[in-house]
């Protein structure tokens, strides 16, 4: 069987969520399928565990084009490469046209991965202005005429058939995101710690993302307002989507650094071995979002062996376990694609709540830790994810 996998991210350019699940997929699929992998961008290394890299660049001719003119611009690019395929498996809203018209141009089967949904993220109009409305149509296009849909979680799936009704319930599978445990695991030294001035004596919250309306970072920064004195709060934040978010964020960092000492930002994103060690010695780590298909850095953050404290949205409850691998923070949310909770001010004081939980004592939140790697390692192992992957490729053969 001959698979092409469309994707806007893959090694080394990767910066969220989706890419991480495209190239660990890559990787157990390799050995499995004839797997060719078409992403976006400059030129890869031609061969990634045994699979086929090839890269496309945006058309010339489109460089200085809305962002998501040029993204159709890409897809068109691929569809030539995809003829001979006997499936095409599509990552995101970026690579969905290309796998819609490989689809049509070669009378194939379209598979596609929902690792987040445009009407559920309406502040994307700040940042796309009238190429949001493209993106929403494409995605919207792809999802009503793909063969199978896969969704990350089960609540990924409800979201799913909420903004999509005309899509088949039957044509929507979950396969959860997965961790590859052998690359995530605990490091005991320092090193990283003391480059960035984290103290390893005292507990610390960890946050590690990007800065989007999605992540819910003011949320965290008003809760940290209420953490008992020692506790550090060391956020690894990319930089803010839009300039408005930018400095909503950093006016409530600096609020917080006139307030308490042991506030530390990393304003890039950091290399694995890095996060690792960061996580490894967090008291808990925060996942403050207001939309989370199923949030794997959750997960990564398990496996090292991190108690978790997290919104009660989206995916997040089908990995951390309330009480045993963390705490779940109760959201409830308005109805208009925003995420935004209804009350504010009590989601933020349920979070804080939840993190001084965690944090007040060190014995119990080691223990949720070893839980959460423990079940980070049985319940999403990626070579079990390949077999349910393929399980849907041959479904729709």
């Amino acid at each position: 069987m001959r698979v092409d996998i469309l994707s806007k991210e893959f090694p080394p350019e990767i910066y969220g969520g989706a890419g991480v699940h495209v190239a660990e997929l890559s990787r157990v699929l390799a050995p499995l399928v004839d797997l060719n992998v078409r992403c976006f961008g400059a030129p890869r290394e031609p061969d990634f565990h045994g699979a086929t890299v090839k890269a496309y660049p945006v058309p010339e001719e489109l460089s200085s084009a809305n962002a998501a003119i040029q993204t159709l611009g890409v897809d068109l690019g691929m569809v030539g490469d995809v003829s001979g395929a006997d499936v095409v498996h599509s990552h995101t809203w970026y690579a969905n046209m290309g796998g819609h018209l490989s689809s049509l141009m070669y009378d194939i089967p379209h598979v596609l991965s929902a690792h987040s949904l445009e009407p559920l993220r309406p502040w994307k109009a700040e940042q796309l202005g009238g190429g949001y409305r493209v993106s929403s149509f494409t995605e919207k296009t792809a999802y009503e005429a793909a063969a199978a849909i896969i969704a990350v979680s089960d609540g990924m799936r409800e979201d799913i058939l909420r903004s999509y009704p005309n899509v088949d319930p039957a044509r929507v599978r979950t396969v959860h995101n997965g961790i590859d445990v052998s690359q995530w695991d605990h490091d005991p030294n320092t090193d990283v710690l003391e480059e960035y001035g984290i103290d390893p004596e005292r507990p610390s919250v960890v946050f590690v993302g990007r800065v989007t309306r999605q992540k819910g970072v003011p949320y965290l920064l008003r809760a940290a307002l209420q953490l008992p004195p020692e506790v550090q709060l060391v956020l690894c934040a990319g930089a803010a989507d839009t300039p408005a978010l930018a400095a909503e964020v950093n006016a409530l960092i600096d609020e917080l650094k006139a307030k308490r000492t042991g506030v530390v930002l990393i304003e890039k994103m950091l290399p694995r071995r890095e996060v690792i060690q960061i996580l490894s010695h967090a008291t808990a780590f925060a996942c403050p979002s207001v939309y989370e298909p199923l949030g794997i850095v959750n997960l990564e953050a398990m496996a090292c062996g991190s108690a978790v404290v997290a919104s009660a949205t989206g995916g997040i409850p089908e990995v951390v376990v309330d009480g045993e691998t963390g705490r779940l923070v109760p959201i409830e949310q308005v109805t208009d694609g925003t995420g935004t909770p209804l009350d504010p001010q009590k989601f933020v004081d349920d979070f804080a709540a939840a993190l001084i939980d965690v944090v007040s004592d060190p014995e119990r939140a080691r223990q949720m830790g070893i839980a959460g790697r423990k079940r980070a390692q049985e319940h999403f192992a990626w070579e079990t994810i390949a077999e349910r992957t393929l399980e849907v490729y041959r479904s729709v053969l």
